[in-house]
């Protein structure tokens, strides 16, 4: 089941990136939660399904252009961690590129949570793997 979960998560970050809201969003659990709390910037907290349309628009809004480059796919049973570099251009021409992690829970072929961390080694630990 781990390599479908991978194949997941690398499909919802394909989807991300190519601004296809739809396709983002086919795999999410209808109690799907997207937690962004040791996020820091505008965007903080824990976000059900039905606010994933709204974030989508204001990400879209914000960022001239917004893509998460992952650097593997870690298996780790119903987890998966992805560190990646995220190259974000703002309206004004202003480029960003930020390290960080993701780790889904993919659950019965659907993603439960997707959990943001700053710090990838962060995302590893809380996924019971060492770097």
């Amino acid at each position: 089941m781990s390599k479908e979960n991978v194949e997941i998560a690398r499909a919802a970050t394909d989807a991300f990136n190519r601004r296809d809201l739809e396709a983002s969003l086919k795999d999410l659990a209808p109690d799907f939660e997207y937690d962004l709390s040791r996020a820091v910037g505008p965007w903080h907290g824990v976000y059900a399904l039905d606010e994933m349309p709204g974030l989508f628009k204001d990400l879209s809004e914000t960022w001239e252009s917004n893509r998460y480059e992952v650097d593997e796919f870690i298996e780790a049973g119903e987890l998966v961690v992805g560190p990646f570099t995220n190259y974000l251009r703002g309206r004004d021409g202003i480029e960003v590129e930020a390290r960080a992690a993701f780790v889904w829970t993919i659950r019965n072929g659907m993603i439960a949570r997707l959990t943001f961390y700053q710090e990838p080694h962060d995302a590893l630990e809380a996924a019971g793997l060492s770097e």
